[in-house]
């Protein structure tokens, strides 16, 4: 089949068989019904892995994508993942699913439909998404990496801690920094991301980092 599109014929209706030819052309829809975004894809989250998530000014939205041709096998472990680690979620079904997706999905998830029509694909709005009741802030924060993690120790005022573990520096933003305020930084820092340069951040921190720990070790032999 190469890469060519994938889809078959369902009562006189085009079926769509491959999330990924889903992915570009909701990512059009969402930029015209959001506005300012940036897409992440393929993110961890606990035991499952978010297809997206959509950046937004103030949220981090997950979104899963269930062509045609998927099953819901893994949607109950997915759902309790994302609606620890995002604001708000949208489940992205194809037409097999779209009359039945709200009975397997909490009412804090949003549905948005794709069909073709025609020879585009169209998408809709079902329902629109709420905020996730069990959100967790220390593990949407997660998103970020060491040294984004540190700008916003930064930005807020707080010591480095450039000898703590990601995890302490988590919760002391999450317990110090009001949630609202911590929100926009998160979104400000993801949209900022260079993937070009952070690597060399990253190396640069662990660097630092070792030999932060090397002289520790030295003075506490010469005591």
């Amino acid at each position: 089949m190469g890469h060519e599109e994938v889809i078959y014929e369902d009562h006189g209706r085009k079926m769509i068989t491959r999330d990924r030819d889903i992915r570009e052309p909701l990512f059009e829809f969402l930029e015209e019904q959001y506005g300012k975004i940036r897409i992440i894809e393929e993110k961890m989250m606990g035991r499952s892995r978010a297809d997206v998530v959509m950046v937004t000014e103030t949220a981090l939205i997950g979104l899963e994508i269930k062509s045609d041709a998927d099953t819901y096998a893994r949607l109950s472990r997915q759902i309790k993942d994302y609606s620890r680690y995002f604001d708000m979620n949208f489940v992205v079904v194809g037409t097999s699913h779209a009359g039945h997706i709200a009975e397997h999905v909490p009412e804090h998830f949003g549905i948005i439909t794709v069909e073709y029509v025609e020879d585009s694909l169209d998408f809709y709005i079902l329902r629109k998404p709420g905020i996730s009741p069990d959100l967790d802030m220390s593990l949407k924060i997660g998103i970020l990496w060491r040294p984004e993690l540190g700008q916003l120790l930064d930005i807020n005022g707080l010591p480095a801690y450039k000898q703590k573990s990601k995890q302490y520096v988590r919760k002391v933003l999450t317990d110090r920094v009001e949630k609202d305020v911590l929100n926009r930084q998160i979104s400000e820092v993801l949209f900022e991301r260079d993937y070009n340069t952070i690597e060399e951040q990253i190396e640069a921190f662990r660097r630092e980092n070792t030999k932060h720990r090397a002289g520790r070790r030295k003075r506490r032999r010469k005591a």
